[in-house]
């Protein structure tokens, strides 16, 4: 679909930016995961940072403050998505949650190049590099990649549960990795998320984790 090729920067209810060879920090979790009035309090959020933003003069300065504000943003999008009850944790079923291991693991070296993920019972972290697409010239579309791994697993993960309907969350949350540093800050992050949120003792542990090494 014309709509899933390779853009540096697009805007849906969330702005996407994949500059060419970057690393992405990737989330993208269960529909129903999040109830409507922390959905609604996210937003809230994200007005109050645009608003402080334009109060700041300087583009340099814009930058430093909107990098911090949104990672004051994404702890609490964390916070409520492994804290939230009554909402869908299919992931915790383990036949689900090897379908998407398997599915994110098979696309490795394929569409990009896998630097760490872990399944949580109600969404996954992915940190990966787009690599380049068949033109030899523009990397793969995350966009592309995201529908294709969410089709798939959604369309068989609803087999395995006997359900209909939306799987996961239409759109994902991504970020662009500005370095080596801050990369291997994002890895640790992820692998440690399991144990973060009381799940295992060591990031080892969780059967759902994965990192290149």
């Amino acid at each position: 679909m014309k709509n899933l090729e390779y853009q540096e920067y697009y805007r849906r209810k969330l702005p996407h930016y994949q500059p060419a060879e970057a690393t992405l920090f990737i989330i993208f979790r269960l529909a129903g995961s999040l109830p409507y009035n922390v959905i609604e309090k996210l937003k809230q959020d994200k007005k109050q940072i645009r608003k402080a933003l334009e109060k700041i003069e300087g583009p340099k300065l814009q930058k430093e403050f909107l990098y911090e504000q949104q990672k004051r943003w994404f702890a609490k999008y964390e916070y409520y998505l492994d804290n939230t009850n009554h909402c869908p944790k299919w992931l915790n079923e383990n036949r689900v949650a090897r379908l998407v291991f398997d599915s994110i693991k098979y696309r490795d070296e394929k569409v990009y190049r896998l630097e760490a993920f872990s399944i949580m019972p109600n969404h996954v972290h992915l940190v990966g590099k787009p690599l380049v697409g068949q033109d030899g010239i523009l990397p793969y579309s995350i966009s592309k990649i995201m529908h294709s791994l969410k089709r798939y697993t959604g369309r068989e993960a609803n087999k395995i549960l006997g359900r209909d309907g939306q799987f996961w969350q239409h759109e994902s949350y991504d970020h662009v990795v500005r370095d080596d540093k801050e990369g291997e800050r994002i890895i640790q992050y992820v692998l440690n998320n399991p144990v973060k949120a009381g799940l295992v003792d060591l990031w080892k542990k969780w059967d759902w984790n994965y990192c290149r090494m």
